[in-house]
């Protein structure tokens, strides 16, 4: 039958309907209706959220629906732009899920339906505190505002609605599936353009010769975590300033303001850190700067899988410093034969179920062999040295 809405459900990651025609939406049942006088009822369900294989996760997301009938209520807002609908629940508290499972599927889904940026952002679970700390990527990435599901009563009337987003991977656009061609540099330049419309001033070097010293941020984790911190960190940070580095502690939380977080990273040469969401602070580096992730004992596929991808799509040069079983606090648990700390890669053959997730991120602390650890840096200090002599 030729319902005015189709729902796509061959994706590993995502589920997405499309309403070809005008619907009406009731933010009170989560609804969208469509005109359809010749044909019986039909429904659809979408949770708009791009995890689907995550099965946990995707039952705490709010399920949509989509009604096609004789009848349909009437329309209180009419726009003229079409809708991108989706959910800003889930893992959305957590910077890495922000823009791995929000932000940079709603750049690929906005680039594929689209591309000259007239939509309107429809979001489900939306949350005051995620409309601050993103405002600026979403005024730029749409001029129109917000309508939030569950803060609003009036029926709204849209020309046509994608209910759902499109992801291609961790931290990953894929050119060859977007119409447009898109990349991950140019969600960059959409991240670039909304920082800089205001620019927050960075903080001044501290080397009254800044053109002599690279900057470096060491990205560290917040007190109130308790594990992947570098135990020795001010034996690391002397490291640092000893080899020539200009260093600054950035120890960012939930309430951390993104403009002063682009400002301060688009301003530096490297970025350093232990394997973590905080890392997803490397899309604001510049393309040639430098990005070394820490990467603690069994963590080497989300190393390379989240932030490695990061790297690479934003053309900066990339390291990883694989720490050795000495440098892992894990040895003292488990000791050091332990299969979880000789072979990793054998315990997690069978996937990574949240057991033995949870001894790598959530038991693990790092501590640094300073020697090792230095040469690491030396290298990352050419590589800055390098980029800043382009920079000029």
């Amino acid at each position: 039958m030729g319902y005015q809405f189709s729902c796509n459900r061959t994706y590993l990651r995502y589920d997405l309907c499309t309403i070809d025609g005008s619907t009406v939406l009731d933010p009170t049942t989560s609804t969208f209706f469509t005109m359809d006088p010749t044909s019986p009822v039909h429904v659809e369900k979408i949770r708009p959220y791009p995890r689907k294989y995550e099965d946990y996760i995707m039952g705490q997301i709010k399920e949509l629906n989509l009604v096609s009938g004789p009848s349909s209520p009437q329309c209180t807002i009419r726009h003229e732009a079409p809708a991108i609908v989706f959910s800003a629940g889930g893992y959305t508290g957590n910077l890495f899920h922000a823009f791995n499972d929000g932000l940079i599927p709603l750049f690929i889904t906005a680039s594929s339906f689209y591309p000259d940026g007239d939509f309107i952002i429809v979001v489900s679970e939306f949350h005051d505190w995620w409309q601050s700390k993103y405002a600026e990527i979403l005024k730029v990435l749409s001029k129109h505002p917000i309508v939030a599901l569950e803060k609003d009563n009036a029926t709204h009337c849209f020309p046509s609605a994608t209910l759902g987003l499109i992801a291609h991977g961790f931290m990953t656009i894929d050119p060859t599936l977007i119409p447009t061609s898109k990349t991950l540099t140019h969600f960059r330049d959409l991240l670039e353009k909304a920082y800089t419309q205001n620019p927050i001033l960075p903080s001044p070097p501290l080397d009254p010769k800044p053109e002599r010293r690279p900057r470096l941020v060491l990205t560290c984790r917040g007190n109130d975590v308790s594990s992947r911190r570098i135990l020795n960190q001010d034996e690391v940070i002397q490291v640092m300033k000893e080899i020539g580095f200009d260093v600054i502690v950035f120890q960012p939380n939930r309430y951390t303001s993104l403009s002063e977080a682009y400002a301060m990273l688009n301003s530096s040469h490297v970025m350093v850190g232990v394997h973590g969401a905080a890392l997803t602070h490397a899309l604001f580096l510049r393309p040639r700067s430098v990005f070394m992730q820490v990467v603690p004992i069994g963590t080497e596929w989300a190393a390379d899988a989240f932030y490695g991808r990061i790297a690479n799509g934003l053309n900066v040069n990339y390291l990883e410093y694989k720490i050795r079983v000495e440098e892992s606090s894990l040895m003292e648990k488990y000791g050091k034969d332990n299969v979880l700390l000789k072979d990793p890669s054998a315990v997690q053959k069978k996937g990574w179920p949240t057991e033995i997730m949870d001894i790598y991120l959530k038991q693990q602390n790092v501590k640094l062999d300073l020697v090792r650890f230095r040469k690491s840096l030396k290298s990352a200090y050419l590589m800055a040295k390098k980029f800043m002599h382009k920079e000029r």
